[in-house]
């Protein structure tokens, strides 16, 4: 039996030279993912819908240059320390740093130079009857975008026959530092560049979500979910959501807001079920699992229509979903949030599941 295939060709070059390869992950009913080195980017996820048509489901560039800026964060995995950090300072163990701030005074998803914008250097790939594998290096010199510490990270992307898309993220410090890894990806379950996500159905397993300020930085409240626009414990039509009268939305232009998971029962590093996602035109529906602490959740409210995607048409507000498994956002100010900090001798493991389907 015809077993899962990868094929590279290149992507583009950078500024300095470096070639950039082309991954594709292929199973053989014609589903699969590509993913890229610079910022270990998925650049495509294609998948049938009930009728077996495949397409393309999560936004991205139609070319390198596109990856190359990236405002969005389109598909990379971002670090060292995802979301954002106030003030684009903390202090460890009585010491203070300060980061390179790229979002006002405040620091976005590790600097303008985070891991999203590097080249990251393949150390593996595996093809088998099952699943197709890539696995990507990075090393973090100390005091890169102003963290301490040398820090060396792993992520294996993954596409199995079942149509799963996975993540595993390893990664050491020779120095206190903190972490938080999170893939960045963008979905549309209609197919990229079919328009808004509007009547996509989401429920994410949390009681409680992190309320934010006017620079979407968490207050530090936990706020229970029920009697709020954010309770989607049960699925809920993303339109009526983003469109709710209440001042975090408003204030977010939607939802971009980190969901406190429920892991009732399950151990450090267990897989816990954190949202479903459907969109009823297509059939196509996304089951997450993670052993991410949090899920950041982000309707596109920042899409205006100035891209152009991959297929060639304009992305506007709502055009995309973020699911971001990951610890909470600017936990480095917030003693009792789970805790970003990883010290010499310590792994820091994160591994996440995008399981497809169609209904």
């Amino acid at each position: 039996m015809a077993g899962l295939a990868i094929a590279t060709r290149p992507f583009g070059t950078t500024p300095d030279g470096r070639t950039i390869t082309r991954f594709d992950l292929d199973a053989p009913d014609g589903s699969g993912v590509s993913l890229c080195e610079l910022g270990a980017a998925v650049l495509e996820v294609r998948v049938p819908d009930r009728e077996g048509r495949l397409a393309n489901v999560v936004l991205g560039h139609r070319d390198l240059a596109g990856y190359l800026a990236n405002a969005p964060y389109f598909g990379v995995v971002v670090g060292r320390c995802a979301n954002r950090i106030g003030g684009a300072v903390f202090e460890l163990d009585g010491r203070a740093f300060r980061l390179t701030p790229n979002e006002g005074p405040n620091q976005l998803h590790g600097g303008p130079g985070g891991f999203h914008a590097r080249v990251w250097q393949v150390v593996a790939r595996e093809a088998g009857p099952e699943r197709a594998s890539v696995s990507l290096r990075l090393v973090s010199q100390d005091g890169d975008q102003g963290y301490p510490g040398r820090f060396e990270a792993t992520v294996t992307i993954a596409w199995t026959a079942g149509h799963a898309l996975e993540f595993v993220f390893e990664a050491r410090c020779d120095a206190p530092t903190v972490v938080n890894l999170a893939h960045h990806g963008t979905w549309n379950l209609a197919g990229e560049g079919s328009g808004t996500v509007d009547d996509h159905l989401l429920r994410v397993r949390a009681d409680a979500f992190l309320p934010v300020d006017a620079a979407l930085l968490p207050t530090g409240e936990l706020r229970p979910v029920a009697g709020t626009p954010f309770d989607l414990r049960r699925e809920r039509r993303l339109a009526e959501v983003v469109r709710a009268d209440d001042p975090q939305v408003a204030g977010a232009r939607g939802v971009d807001h980190c969901f406190v998971l429920d892991r009732a029962g399950a151990g450090p590093g267990a897989l816990v079920e954190a949202a479903r996602l459907r969109d009823p035109g297509s059939g196509r529906t996304l089951r997450l699992a993670t052993s991410e602490p949090g899920l950041q959740v982000y309707v596109g409210g920042h899409l205006d229509g100035a891209l152009v995607g991959r297929s060639g048409r304009r992305y506007r507000q709502g055009d995309g979903i973020a699911l971001e498994p990951q610890r909470f956002p600017d936990a480095v100010h917030h003693p009792h949030f789970p805790s970003v900090v990883l010290r010499p001798g310590e792994v820091y493991r994160q591994r996440s599941v995008f399981a497809l389907a169609v209904a």
